[in-house]
């Protein structure tokens, strides 16, 4: 669905792009507060484009599910109170020259914890179980049940890089396996309920499946690279439900192609949707980005982002405001 401008003095918002049918949602909250919705192209556009789109409809917010709210974009957009993400991650947005600006930057941070969770269970389970695999070999003609080389799940050690929201909802689903579940995180974390907290490189070391669920950031981009992949224990996955850059990919092709690690399992990619040639492997599962996505947290993530955009054009605070504004 899409809106184009009219004359009116209804200060406007700007979705620049979905991943979902149409924008029904947001225009039943948006347009029934009073406000302007104007959409942009619902593939993703380019930060120039956006940009540009922002220039031109001058909204008082910006919601973005996976388009670049860059630096310019705000600058040329002076009426600008509110970039709302239609999501968790805010690597999209310019938050640093928002936060200049005094625009505040929100996301969805508990929209999907659910559903990231289920995903890297069901990634773990579908490797040791052999799942993928050998559902491609019946459907190719072959049954071969003595080839079968499988885990028992309750043996593995199981190591969490991450341990907020979806890293603990995800300890807790696991725990009910019987797996040793090992933890790693920055901060301090005062009841971890079973969980052994340790440091990354003894995580690496013990894991049977270290599942990566953190956020992109400076701090967090490749923070497994070569070396660290090297600690990784010989023969385990790799699950990483989180953001694609916080694995550096030609590392991990090299442990794959090595023999290192005995497979890996991603939902994102470095550079998506690009898809190494390298990770086109028998032993990785790929996914295109979608374990933050039911029925039920799409609706979640549009109805609390555009609360929250209504919250902020009426005067308000946001309540899941991601900058420290005035």
């Amino acid at each position: 669905m899409s809106h184009q401008p009219l004359p009116t003095s209804r200060p406007t918002v700007l979705i620049t792009d979905y991943a979902w049918p149409d924008s029904a949602i947001e225009a039943d909250i948006i347009e029934g507060a009073g406000f302007r919705l104007v959409t942009g192209p619902v593939r993703p556009a380019p930060a120039d484009v956006i940009a540009a789109l922002a220039v031109e409809h001058q909204p008082a917010a910006i919601m973005t599910n996976w388009a670049p709210v860059s630096a310019a974009a705000i600058a040329g957009c002076p009426p600008l109170r509110i970039i709302a993400r239609l999501g968790v991650g805010l690597d999209n947005i310019a938050v640093d020259e928002a936060t200049r600006r005094g625009v505040w930057v929100t996301n969805v941070p508990d929209y999907c914890v659910e559903e990231v969770s289920d995903h890297a269970v069901a990634m773990l389970l579908a490797w040791a179980r052999g799942l993928v695999g050998f559902d491609r070999e019946v459907k190719a003609g072959r049954w071969e049940p003595a080839g079968a080389r499988l885990r028992r799940v309750r043996e593995l050690t199981c190591g969490i890089i991450g341990f907020g929201r979806t890293g603990r909802r995800t300890a807790a689903k696991l725990s009910g396996f019987g797996v040793r579940l090992l933890a790693y995180t920055r901060r301090a974390v005062p009841d971890a309920n079973g969980v052994e907290m340790t440091t990354l490189p003894d995580l690496l070391r013990r894991s049977d499946v270290v599942m990566v669920h953190l956020p992109l950031t400076p701090d967090t981009r490749h923070l497994l690279d070569r070396e660290r992949i090297a600690l990784m224990k010989p023969g385990a996955l790799l699950v990483n439900v989180s953001r694609g850059a916080v694995i550096d990919s030609e590392a991990l092709v090299d442990a794959l192609e090595g023999g290192r690690l005995a497979g890996a399992a991603l939902d994102v990619l470095e550079n998506e949707p690009r898809v190494p040639p390298g990770l086109l492997r028998p032993d990785v599962i790929l996914t295109p980005h979608i374990a933050f996505s039911s029925d039920a947290s799409l609706r979640d993530v549009r109805r609390k982002a555009s609360e929250e955009v209504v919250r902020v054009l009426r005067g308000e605070r946001p309540l899941q405001g991601r900058n420290a504004i005035r």
